[in-house]
């Protein structure tokens, strides 16, 4: 979908907005990272790298996505459903550096050889909860096992209440070349709610400095469904992002799961906005970027039309990996730190969650896998059609019958008529020989994708996703 102007919105309403507001995956994998299990190995793991390379797999000799998984964070966001740990004591991490080295050198072993990273991301928590002198030892530890290509991407979480100028430059020293900008509300108000004080001030000058260090991209995520947010409140913040001009931007809905995780908590659930006014915000924040001049790249990511995520989108190459939207081919991704989940040839595998056995399993000399998944045919097959949903909005029945030796309308005959009431909505058309997301179907393309997830359709638990919008 190319770019659009406030009033050029494809027919979404509220009733429509209200009918697809319900629970599912985000679809950075498939399957989703719930139906990973504690069968799947390390030694599955270690099978999976060493096949890679020996050549065994599909790209084995592709370049690889690393993420690096950076736990810390000095205190505690009330809506953060992230794997963190909470402390002022900044020696823990000399421990969690060493254990990097510890994984990296055992992940190494199995690759054999020095393998080329395209796209490099450390993410949390708050990476920039390390000193300067940490993150030069952990890009120094990095880059001596494995080489970054010529213009790869190497992008870092920022906290903007815990980067100077000093340290961005710092950080342009060491190569990184993104910087994504955790803010989710300007509004003081919902700041004191959520425990994240930050003025606007403060990030427009972080993101003036950002581009006169020649930061190539920069990213702002954003949180609607907060406390104390409000349709008013929150079209205010959109508008002064905008101002802002970061590169792209994050929107997510805020999904209330106190039982799950525990800092949700302290959030007075009397003070969240009720369903009616979340729909309003989420469509004031569309028709507010598409009329400041961005590009809706998919599900809830905007970006401008000269950044390569929408250059990507136009030509067709867009993918999605644990990141989420890439302009990188489908490439193998190695996880490394607490909780980080990595994706190697036909299976998903996920670290310890938790710091004791994290760092005890390596001592031990094991990778520290606890959970994954080896990846059946059939979720072969339904990857290629949720990602292609997804990521191109078209699915070509061609291509998924000759790489899969099926037929589309035989395989996927119950979920084709499943389609049949999405196509009387507008979401979707289905030709003869494709599934097109219509333009509107692109703001919903979720309950498109859910529809050839074969693990949802049979539970119908979705309790435990975010919600659509």
């Amino acid at each position: 979908m190319e770019s659009q102007t406030a009033d050029s919105l494809p027919g979404i309403t509220e009733e429509v907005l209200r009918r697809f507001d319900v629970s599912g995956p985000r679809y950075t994998s498939y399957p989703t990272a719930d139906r990973f299990v504690e069968a799947f190995t390390a030694e599955q793991y270690r099978q999976a790298l060493v096949q890679r390379a020996e050549g065994g797999m599909v790209g084995g000799g592709t370049p690889l996505s690393v993420y690096v998984h950076i736990p810390f964070c000095e205190s505690v966001c009330y809506y953060c459903a992230c794997n963190k740990v909470i402390t002022k004591h900044h020696d823990k991490a000399a421990e969690y550096l060493d254990a990097l080295v510890m994984e990296m050198d055992l992940t190494v072993a199995q690759l054999q050889r020095t393998q080329t990273v395209s796209q490099l991301h450390l993410g949390g928590g708050s990476p920039t909860f390390l000193s300067d002198a940490e993150l030069t030892r952990l890009m120094q530890d990095i880059r001596a096992r494995f080489k970054l290509a010529p213009g790869a991407e190497v992008s870092i979480e920022v906290d903007p209440r815990t980067v100077t100028e000093q340290r961005l430059r710092h950080l342009r020293e060491l190569g990184f070349n993104r910087l994504s900008f955790g803010v989710q509300d300007f509004d003081p108000a919902v700041q004191k709610a959520v425990h994240r004080v930050q003025s606007f001030e403060s990030v427009a000058t972080l993101m003036a400095q950002s581009r006169e260090l020649g930061f190539e991209s920069t990213n702002v995520d954003l949180i609607y469904g907060l406390p104390q947010q409000t349709p008013e409140s929150f079209a205010r913040t959109i508008a002064q992002v905008a101002a802002l001009k970061p590169d792209r931007i994050a929107l997510y809905g805020y999904a209330h799961l106190p039982q799950r995780f525990k800092p949700q908590r302290r959030i007075d659930a009397a003070l969240l906005p009720v369903a009616g006014d979340k729909v309003r915000m989420l469509s004031g924040a569309i028709s507010g970027f598409l009329g400041h001049g961005y590009t809706y790249i998919g599900m809830d990511h905007f970006a401008l039309p000269t950044d390569s995520l929408s250059v990507a989108k136009r030509q067709g190459r867009l993918h999605r990996n644990f990141q989420g939207y890439s302009t990188h081919a489908d490439c193998d991704l190695i996880g490394l730190g607490v909780s980080a989940i990595g994706r190697v040839g036909a299976t998903y595998s996920q670290n310890a969650k938790e710091l004791p056995e994290y760092y005890d399993t390596l001592r031990q000399g094991q990778l520290p896998i606890v959970r994954g998944l080896a990846l059946s045919r059939d979720d072969l097959v339904r990857r290629a059609m949720i990602m292609a949903l997804m990521c191109q909005g078209r699915v070509e029945f061609e291509s998924i019958e000759l790489a899969h030796l099926i037929k589309v309308r035989d395989y996927f005959k119950a979920e084709l008529e499943q389609l049949a009431s999405l196509a009387e909505t507008g979401l979707v058309v289905v030709e003869p020989e494709a599934i097109q997301v219509t333009a509107m179907g692109w703001y919903f393309v979720r309950a498109v994708a859910m529809v050839f997830d074969r693990y949802l359709q049979a539970d119908r638990n979705r309790a435990r996703f975010s919600r659509i919008i």
